[in-house]
């Protein structure tokens, strides 16, 4: 079915509109735990590189293999409605749009009532800062660039990588992203252990994260959001993470980066975006941004599904 794709896309929106994210049994939560599980079991060998880059080598294909297949077998084997309605719910668990939002809301709402220690509570829930060491345009500033980055790395990625290899494509792109977050660090535990996660995450990342940028860069402050991604962008640690927050933050016109707290001591980062401070608004405006990129996407694929269907009956 031509119409497939938009009628999953929709049907996940009305889902996620609907339930937000799962509470209990939350997939994503779930593989969090056998990662801990196998990370626990196969790094045992931080000090010698080699070992250590095999040992995360084969613990990624541990993890990621077997619920690939059984991804690759349901899109093979079932069609019709019942492939739509599993890939429509597959879709709206790995982009969790309304949980993001809810998130995000968690931390405005109590900065814009002056309650500056629930704020600090909610942004260490998101965030891996020293959040008790967060003024308030800190915490609203790391609210801010959770919803620029999850937005791309949750949000467009996984609808990106369901157009392009459907059920199998989101299962992946939203597995490796989650050992890149839980491996992706550059300490003596995860250096070489992490990597191969942390380079598949930014293999598979770095179309999704471009066209992420691109999406707020037209919904935003156009000329200063490419000015920010072109210039900025490319001075972040991340090669996509850069980008979308450049970008992200070039849009909403809102200051971001630059020195802040972490459990391991101060982290200085490149300035990005514009001259506003970081506040509860920034927030706010960050997931708007996000969802009516959201519809910008459903649009084109909309238009997109209309085109192919007027092509197929002209031949």
């Amino acid at each position: 079915m031509l119409f497939a794709p938009l009628i999953v896309f929709v049907l996940a929106l009305v889902l996620d509109h609907l339930f937000g994210e799962p509470r209990r049994l939350h997939p994503v939560v779930g593989f969090g735990h056998l990662v801990n599980a196998v990370e626990k079991r196969f790094n045992t060998a931080s000090n010698q590189s080699r070992r250590s880059l095999v040992a995360g080598l084969f613990s990624v294909f541990l993890l990621t293999a077997p619920f690939l297949g059984v991804a690759i077998w349901v899109s093979a084997t079932l069609d019709g409605w019942l492939l739509v309605l599993i890939q429509s719910t597959t879709l709206w668990l790995a982009m969790s749009l309304r949980g993001l939002a809810e998130h995000g809301k968690a931390v405005a709402e109590p900065l814009q009532a002056g309650n500056l220690e629930k704020a600090r509570d909610q942004v260490g829930r998101i965030v891996s800062r020293k959040a008790s060491a967060l003024d308030e345009e800190g915490v609203a500033a790391a609210a801010t660039e959770s919803m620029l980055e999850n937005g791309a790395d949750a949000v467009f990625a996984s609808v990106f990588w369901f157009l392009v290899a459907g059920i199998p494509g989101v299962v992946l792109h939203r597995m490796v992203n989650t050992l890149d977050a839980m491996w992706g660090y550059r300490n003596p535990r995860f250096l070489y252990f992490g990597r191969v996660a942390a380079r598949l995450d930014d293999l598979m990342g770095w179309v999704p994260a471009r066209l992420t940028a691109l999406t707020y860069m037209l919904l935003g402050n156009r000329k200063l959001a490419w000015w920010c991604w072109r210039n900025q962008g490319p001075q972040w640690d991340s090669p996509n993470a850069g980008p979308v927050m450049a970008a992200g933050a070039g849009a909403l016109d809102v200051r971001l980066g630059g020195a802040s707290p972490y459990p391991s001591g101060i982290k200085h980062r490149p300035i990005l975006g514009g001259a506003e401070n970081a506040s509860a608004a920034s927030v706010e405006a960050a997931i708007t941004l996000v969802r009516r990129g959201v519809w910008l996407w459903l649009g084109v694929v909309l238009m997109i599904t209309v085109f192919l269907l007027i092509a197929v009956h002209s031949s």
